[in-house]
């Protein structure tokens, strides 16, 4: 037998073009002689498949994969930067749908489009389960992403030996986080969310509490107060001085910026003008109080703590901000959690965006020379989908993209290591036979069909669905989603002939009712660019987010050469 010439693979512009040269075929005759035959037809037939646009996109794709492994650094410690984006229940459905969402809102059929971070090079899987439950918390997983130990359902910052709300237990069982050892070790560092900055995942990053309720001490039980427990928000302006109390020799000077909502848990129980998204009707401005009973003023101390830093509310305050001179930034942009990205318009004080705040932190976190480390939650994915409100969820999902996109584009890509991942899953699913197209959320339409196909109980059917939650609802143009929870749930389906699904306002139905959708608990995927990436592959626990950050930004390491 003859030797075959290999293809030769070169490039074209972005796409990979193959050249087959010349096909020998060989034959064996009955005589055992060999014949070499040039069969141009058959090289014809081979070189078609590579002209094909699926092809070639894949072909692209694989080139620039293998330019991106190859020129990633291996050393500890390549990353001067460390940015880290959690879509708060952002399960691969959500990413796939929102991706379609996306690209039909842009005027294609949408299955082809990609979020920002789909185009990165390296994606892995992640296992979300928490030490003690199968389908986990933002508290448990958040702790495992941040801190590289699993541990229990609502436990925040503490390993697995702590038991849940007990404050003693959680003595001599706290864990640092990557936050933690960038402050050590000499880097900025920043928390953005769009939920309350004292939630679950935002308050991973800097505090350590038995329950991820004790967000202000009027939550807390009076044994946890009396035992020495501080509450988040207090944790949160006091993060230099317990930082230091727990690294004593430690040279840190606190979080450069946070920004989120979650007012109230720093203001006293006191009266004070407050517009809420929260109220049943937005545009009225009602009169709210903090929520802390102990009579602090958080943003007060916080204040005197860092006389030269930068209080915001609202986001003129926040455009405003001096990026060459402010060293510290403190935004809170509601009393709860910021808006639904589609209902910020309805703000009266105006909400800044999850793609402005990314943006704002990046330009004051690199003046420091040394690198930040960035933690950026889009918390209202979550919410939207304990709402069964897919549109809300699909909107924040798409504002994330963007904020991921205004992340790579004020980096080095040399430098920055960027990683998108979610905590945990939903329940939501994709389902039915839609054709291309297809609005995703609307009703199920078959290929070559032109109105919706109907299921065995002759009634009309969304694309995606839910398994479990408040059920079907039709609050038509209302883009606060949390209004959902001013009903009850409604087992069961639900004529939708007359109902458009593809407003705002439109809540999805269930297969089991409850006073809330609840948490998924398949693997979610872990996206991943710059230095370090190529640590990000195979399906791993959850824990392997802190060793990919830790080993690219040598974190560990250089914090315990600054503690000598």
């Amino acid at each position: 037998m003859k030797n075959i010439p290999r293809p030769v693979a070169v490039k074209s512009g972005n796409l990979v073009a193959v050249s087959l040269g010349v096909i020998l075929l060989t034959a064996c005759s009955a005589e055992n002689k060999t014949t070499a035959i040039a069969d141009t037809a058959a090289r014809a037939a081979l070189l078609k498949s590579t002209e094909n646009s699926w092809y070639q996109a894949s072909a692209a794709a694989i080139t620039e994969t293998n330019r991106q492994a190859q020129r990633l650094a291996l050393e500890p410690g390549s990353a001067k930067n460390i940015i880290l984006f959690v879509g708060d229940g952002m399960g691969v459905a959500t990413v796939t749908a929102a991706r379609i969402f996306e690209g039909q809102q842009q005027g294609v059929s949408g299955e082809e489009n990609s979020l920002s971070f789909g185009k990165f090079p390296f994606v892995g899987l992640s296992k979300t389960y928490n030490v003690d439950a199968q389908t986990p918390d933002s508290a448990g997983t958040m702790t495992a992403i941040i801190s590289g130990v699993k541990t229990d359902v609502g436990v925040i910052g503490i390993d697995e030996n702590v038991h849940h709300g007990d404050c003693e237990s959680g003595r001599g069982n706290e864990l640092f986080t990557a936050l933690e050892l960038a402050e050590i070790a000499g880097l900025s560092t920043g928390i953005v969310s769009t939920a309350r900055i004292t939630h679950a995942t935002p308050a991973a990053t800097y505090a350590k509490s038995a329950s991820r309720d004790w967000e202000n001490p009027s939550n807390m039980p009076a044994e946890a107060i009396a035992a020495g427990c501080e509450d988040i928000a207090s944790q949160l302006i006091h993060f230099e001085r317990n930082l230091k109390a727990r690294y004593p020799g430690s040279e840190i000077n606190g979080i450069e910026v946070a920004l989120g909502g979650g007012r109230r848990e720093f203001l006293p129980n006191e009266v004070s003008q407050e517009s809420s998204s929260d109220e049943p009707s937005s545009a009225e401005i009602a009169r709210q109080t903090g929520e802390r009973n102990d009579g602090r003023n958080l943003i007060e101390e916080w204040s005197s703590l860092y006389p030269e830093g930068d209080y915001v509310s609202d986001s003129s305050g926040l455009e405003a901000v001096e990026l060459a001179t402010t060293e510290h930034l403190f935004g809170l942009f509601n009393m709860s959690h910021m808006r639904y990205e589609a209902d910020r318009q309805n703000s009266e004080t105006g909400e800044p965006s999850l793609t402005d705040m990314t943006r704002k932190a990046i330009e004051i976190l690199d003046n420091n020379p040394q690198g930040f480390f960035l933690m950026v939650e889009a918390g209202r994915i979550d919410h939207g989908h304990h709402a069964n409100n897919a549109f809300s969820a699909l909107n924040a999902t798409v504002e994330l993209s963007r904020a991921v996109q205004a992340a790579v584009d004020a980096t080095n890509p040399d430098e920055t290591l960027i990683i998108v991942t979610a905590d945990h899953s939903h329940v939501m699913t994709m389902a039915g036979y839609p054709k291309r197209g297809n609005p995703i959320l609307g009703k199920v339409v078959a290929p070559g069909a032109d109105k919706p196909s109907l299921a065995a109980d002759g009634l009309p059917y969304t694309t995606l669905s839910y398994s479990n939650g408040l059920g079907v609802h039709d609050l038509g143009a209302e883009t606060n989603a949390d209004k959902v929870y001013y009903t009850k749930p409604v087992a069961g389906r639900g004529d939708l002939s007359a109902v458009d699904t593809e407003a705002p306002g439109f809540h999805q139905e269930v297969l089991v009712p409850m006073g809330g959708e609840t948490h998924g608990g398949e693997d979610v995927a872990i996206y991943a660019t710059g230095p370090g990436a190529h640590l990000v592959t195979g399906s791993h626990e959850q824990t392997i987010i802190f060793h990919a950050m830790n080993y690219a930004g040598d974190l560990l390491a250089r914090a315990a050469a600054a503690l000598k």
